[in-house]
């Protein structure tokens, strides 16, 4: 039956999409996340060549929703030479998804399974004494980081208890427990050039280093620089760098350096023509000044838009920038689509590199009032997934 049918002799006619042979709907008629490997790799290749160390790509939470096993196997082709992750789970799915590559596991509970991680060649970061015992006494053989609080005060060895941890180190190397293949450490302002915090933080390091090899180890990768500080601080780049939020295009220093690396686009799935003071959404926080169409988008807070970006957050319809108004729903955002308007259908750009005008997660992370990791980790699993200009 017609659209015109149900809305009556006299309605416009709108004809009906046909769907896509097949089950389901089309990717291009859902919420879809495209993730452009080859920016990845762009991305991996610039930050190898501004260190004369490795680089450990960090493909933790799912490589930031990226796709922790194509990214890991596109940075490493295009670069990098190590993995670095949390948890252990994280771990063993890379291992699951057959990547072999050295990889380094850095947040584990005290309990966990540490004889898998060494059968399955899993590096382990120990930041306690009761880690060192747990891992020498459940799996000889291991090989481990030692990781120094360089002023976090969150994971790893307090410095006061930084000698002990080196010497009860060398001596299960000795029995052949434990292999200590490395140093890391963290900074917690790297973000900002020439911050006092990097200066304490990187001689805390140094100190770590001498302390270490005092006690007899004599470790081959020693760690400080995550993404900032790879960015904006040679000093703290050591043997190896630890890059994760650059792989993605995320650059600390706001210098543009990097390629956003993903996309999310949607379908718009209801329009209406709505007059001057109809009120939108919970709460009626956004009335229509004049009259206008009003466009609507299967995507909201559950799929990642933060609500606390409403009423400020725009989206690029038809090559317009055009604002979400009223408050984001859990499974729905409304546009104004002005006079101009669009048809059933028309592809919504949320966010995008930013080359075709349309906003990008910097932007959204604005509007939000947080960071760029924050919004691409909190992309939900609904969103459909695709990826192009890479390996897979």
């Amino acid at each position: 039956m017609s659209a015109s049918v149900l809305a009556g002799d006299h309605a416009p006619f709108f004809p009906v999409p046909k769907a896509e042979k097949g089950s389901g709907t089309s990717l291009a008629s859902r919420p879809t996340l495209t993730v452009d490997l080859s920016a990845v790799g762009a991305n991996t290749r610039h930050l190898s060549r501004i260190t004369q160390g490795e680089v450990m790509a960090v493909v933790k939470a799912d490589a930031f929703g990226h796709g922790a096993a194509q990214v890991a196997r596109t940075a490493l082709a295009h670069g990098a030479t190590r993995l670095g992750v949390t948890s252990l789970a994280e771990a063993l799915a890379l291992r699951a998804e057959r990547v072999y590559a050295p990889v380094l596991s850095w947040l584990n509970p005290v309990d966990a399974d540490w004889a898998r991680a060494v059968r399955v060649g899993v590096e382990l970061a120990v930041p306690s004494l009761e880690h060192l015992a747990a891992i020498a006494t459940l799996a000889p053989g291991a090989t481990v980081h030692l990781h120094l609080d360089c002023g976090m005060a969150r994971d790893g060895a307090e410095p006061a208890l930084w000698p002990a941890l080196c010497a009860a180190a060398r001596r299960a190397e000795q029995l052949g427990l434990v292999r200590v293949a490395g140093l890391m450490g963290h900074l917690s302002c790297a973000d900002v050039p020439g911050d006092a915090s990097s200066t304490i933080g990187r001689a805390t390091f140094d100190w770590g280093v001498r302390v270490a090899r005092d006690a007899g180890l004599d470790p081959a990768h020693r760690h400080l620089a995550a993404t900032a500080a790879t960015l904006n601080d040679p000093l703290s780049h050591h043997t190896t760098v630890r890059v994760g939020a650059g792989l993605f295009g995320i650059d600390p220093s706001g210098a543009g350096r990097m390629r956003p690396t993903l996309t999310l686009t949607a379908p718009l799935i209801g329009l209406r023509r709505v007059g001057a003071g109809t009120a939108v959404g919970y709460g009626q926080t956004w009335t229509a000044p004049t009259t206008t169409q009003l466009g609507l988008i299967g995507v909201g807070y559950a799929d990642g838009l933060p609500r606390s970006a409403s009423n400020r957050a725009q989206v690029l319809v038809r090559g317009v920038r055009r604002p979400l108004v009223g408050k984001i729903s859990m499974d729905m955002a409304v546009i104004d689509l002005g006079e101009e308007g669009a048809r059933m259908g028309d592809v919504v750009t949320v966010f995008g590199p930013g080359a075709a005008g349309e906003p990008t997660v910097a932007e959204w992370a604005s509007w939000a009032g947080t960071i760029e990791h924050e919004i691409m980790t909190g992309l939900g699993p609904r969103l459909a997934r695709a990826r192009s200009g890479g390996r897979s």
